[in-house]
């Protein structure tokens, strides 16, 4: 370990307060999670403090590690300010994780009060972030996210776990909803198909999904369920499925990230694009579909497990999988048929005993 990492080390072995910035995006949340857990594990008595946007938040409630949120609304402006500080004070942390790239993460690494701040490389970061950071991670090739965030545990002198745990949890309260939900479904297999991303250019085609949820309800007998949040594309992409398919899709939108999660638990299996379903899945243990075709599968898919689930329309033929490609490639996602994901749900049935009974 370099002296700097050797420093930040002995840091945190006094610290009773580390906070984490790490503010949007479902999936960039529940990849944080296993440093929290080494964290909270390094030093039970240690209070992890997490900084993040509204929605993303709710991944972090009732989870072990996780001791107190602070919700940073940065479209309100100074108001979001006022909030992120008014929260630390009296109670500055003494190491700050800023996970994040972009400027937005500036103010609440600072408002953090820490005096070690870890930030990503300065050549992933942007808009001035890596001024605010006092150390960063090592320079290298892009690796896949979850390996971006677990170099912050290497700087702070803390092994990494393994195997990995993202210790996701409901309350009973959600327990209770979540077994009620899925009582009124009935019995057999259920997949659910995450519908739509928040890039447009990340999303399968509409028309697709409904030919395909037709055969997995009408050929293989699944209870299909259609999965996303509240959003305009995901509506749209539902209707589509609905109005165009001979089945009964289960409406199961929502604009919860709560729900969202015990829904996915409830599936045997997920299809989904590169969007925060694919990554709750994943870390549940669900097994999940992969689609991707704009994005690198293999710096932003599923980290350990269901590779062989993954239809990678990003790579050509000739490439290996790397996930040092960076560089999003546009007009791939149309490459994938939906014999391809028929044919990955196959493999979930042999691999994963998915499948009806």
């Amino acid at each position: 370990m370099s002296p700097t990492g050797t420093g930040a080390a002995a840091r945190l072995a006094r610290a009773d307060r580390v906070c984490i910035v790490l503010l949007s995006g479902i999936g960039d949340v529940v990849h944080g999670l296993p440093v929290a857990l080494a964290l909270k594990r390094d030093r039970p008595s240690r209070r992890v403090v997490w900084v993040a946007e509204p929605a993303p938040a709710q991944v972090l409630e009732h989870h072990s590690a996780v001791d107190e949120i602070v919700i940073f609304r940065p479209e309100t402006g100074i108001r979001g300010l006022q909030s992120v500080w008014a929260a630390f004070q009296g109670r500055p942390c003494e190491v700050t994780l800023n996970m994040q790239r972009y400027a937005k993460a500036i103010f609440p690494t600072y408002l953090s009060g820490a005096s070690v701040r870890i930030g990503l490389a300065p050549s992933r970061t942007r808009d001035g972030v890596r001024l605010i950071n006092t150390m960063h991670t090592p320079e290298g090739p892009w690796r896949h996210t979850q390996d971006l965030f677990l170099e912050f545990l290497d700087q702070v002198g803390i092994e990494r776990p393994h195997p990995l745990e993202w210790g996701l949890s409901l309350s009973r309260d959600e327990e209770r909803e979540a077994a009620e939900f899925f009582a009124a479904l009935g019995e057999g297999p259920r997949v659910g198909l995450a519908l739509a991303t928040a890039n447009s250019k990340k999303d399968w085609l509409p028309e697709r999904y409904a030919v395909l949820a037709d055969a997995l309800e009408g050929e293989l007998g699944y209870t299909v369920l259609l999965l996303g949040g509240p959003g305009p594309s995901d509506h749209r992409a539902a209707r589509i499925v609905t109005d165009r398919g001979r089945g009964s899709p289960v409406w199961a939108l929502t604009d919860s990230v709560r729900r969202l999660i015990w829904r996915v638990r409830g599936c045997d299996l997920v299809i989904s694009p590169d969007t925060g379903a694919l990554h709750v899945a994943h870390a549940l243990g669900v097994p999940v579909v992969g689609l991707f075709g704009h994005t690198n599968p293999w710096r932003v898919g599923p980290y350990e497990r269901f590779h062989d689930l993954i239809v990678d329309r990003y790579s050509d033929p000739h490439e290996a999988a790397d996930p040092s490609r960076y560089e999003p490639r546009l007009g791939r996602m149309e490459r994938i048929t939906v014999a391809d994901v028929l044919e990955r749900v196959h493999a979930a049935e042999r691999t994963y005993g998915v499948g009806a009974t």
